[in-house]
């Protein structure tokens, strides 16, 4: 399965959050203008979506608001260093959650758990994410999980991955 897989991995940290700036200029804006650029934000950030290949997000440090956004969206598993921290902050920031929150996050981890981190904002630790389900393995380095878990994916066939990620994502 060489080739057919894409593996999102960082630094010390995954991302910190969104850009509060460019959020208020969407207040700001025309209610014509905002949704032709949110259109074209979210057909970027959900792109990942329709690769042929599994994604996996290597979180290595904070996965925090429209970070983890991205790491629940955008790819099939999410990994984690013990030192991650995550959580959808949204509201704690006085915001709606954003980048598919409310779609993605009950499905992780039920709807249960989703309003306790959506309407809190807190932020878990690597080791209650595991727990919750939040992401599937956790390590010392989400890099060296994401990585030996590619190469154990890509013994498997080729054609069976990508037909089973798509079944996958079209739940």
């Amino acid at each position: 399965m060489s080739g057919q897989l894409l593996s999102l991995v960082t630094g010390k940290t995954f991302s910190a959050g969104g850009d509060l700036d460019w959020l208020l200029a969407r207040h700001r804006d025309t209610p014509e203008n905002n949704i032709r650029i949110m259109q074209e934000f979210y057909q970027k950030f959900l792109v990942l979506r329709s690769l042929p290949m599994p994604v996996i997000a290597a979180i290595n440090g904070p996965a925090v608001g429209a970070g983890l956004c991205l790491a629940m969206g955008g790819a099939d598993i999410r990994v984690a260093s013990n030192t991650a921290m995550m959580g959808v902050t949204f509201t704690k920031l006085g915001l709606h959650p954003g980048m598919a929150a409310t779609h993605f996050l009950p499905s992780i981890v039920g709807p249960q758990i989703a309003a306790d981190l959506l309407l809190t904002g807190r932020l878990v630790k690597a080791e209650e994410a595991l727990s919750l389900g939040l992401v599937a393995r956790g390590w010392d380095c989400a890099v060296t999980v994401a990585m030996n878990l590619a190469k154990d994916i890509c013994l498997s066939g080729p054609v069976a991955v990508r037909t089973l990620v798509q079944t996958l994502r079209d739940k």
